[in-house]
């Protein structure tokens, strides 16, 4: 696994130019405020793609650590599904008003290989240890983003960011 925990390129978004995007450096956010946010959240919604094509979105807990956002879903559940058939996958956090989205490709762990800070800190945010969040075959993941997305919409002209990671 590369290691991603540093800061990415900082970039202006792929946005329609109707937009009004400023061609200025982005402001508002540096890549350590994303990651407090990342932290922080609660519920974290993931959006995968069913077998026909179709969006799948649902919110799971997790935790951002060491570059990676963590957490399991259920081998039977739609995204458990989905993500083992095509694992890219696009996650993003509840606001659309303080916006944070990543996208990458997700890798698929037993729990027993999940790092053992991911499981501490799961079980220090939710007051329930990892073991007890799904029966022993529950698959676990880790996303470490290819690109994320951030803007505060406040300010979205100015604040809309791309930050990109290297392979």
């Amino acid at each position: 696994m590369a290691d991603r925990s540093r800061a990415p390129r900082l970039a202006r978004p792929h946005f329609d130019p109707s937009y009004g995007i400023s061609n200025d450096p982005p402001e508002g956010l540096s890549w350590a405020d994303v990651e407090v946010k990342l932290a922080a959240s609660r519920n974290y919604w993931v959006c995968t793609t069913r077998t026909n094509g179709a969006p799948h979105s649902k919110p799971v807990w997790g935790v951002w650590t060491d570059g990676a956002l963590w957490f399991g879903t259920g081998d039977n559940s739609v995204a458990g599904r989905n993500l083992v058939r095509d694992p890219r996958i696009s996650v993003h956090l509840e606001s659309g008003d303080d916006t944070v989205i990543l996208e990458g490709t997700v890798e698929r762990f037993a729990l027993s290989d999940v790092p053992r800070a991911a499981q501490d800190a799961y079980a220090a945010k939710y007051a329930m240890a990892t073991e007890d969040a799904g029966d022993d075959n529950s698959p676990w993941f880790s996303l470490r983003p290819t690109v994320a997305l951030t803007w505060l919409e406040t300010d979205f002209v100015k604040s809309a960011a791309r930050w990109e990671f290297d392979d």
